[in-house]
């Protein structure tokens, strides 16, 4: 391996360690004191949670699927004709 090399190597290993590090002090799990006018509201069930965050997502997933495959089927057929 040749000096630039391992210099680079180094360099992305410092770059990673310093991003993880601020990753973890950041964490909202350090957070142990409220912030003023913070006001939690009520936590979701499990199957509002499924809803919201696997669901929804897939629903606007295959929405948006039928809609350019609809657009697709009408532009080839102006063009076949």
């Amino acid at each position: 391996m040749s000096n630039k090399a391992k210099k680079n190597a180094v360099r992305a290993g410092a770059v990673i360690a310093a991003t993880t590090v601020m990753q973890l002090m950041s964490s909202p799990a350090f957070a142990l004191t409220r912030d003023d006018g913070d006001d939690p509201g009520p936590g979701l069930s499990v199957a509002e949670t499924l809803g919201l965050f696997v669901v929804a997502p897939i629903l606007l997933f295959l929405v948006i699927a039928g809609l350019v495959m609809l657009g697709d089927k009408k532009s080839r057929q102006q063009t076949d004709s």
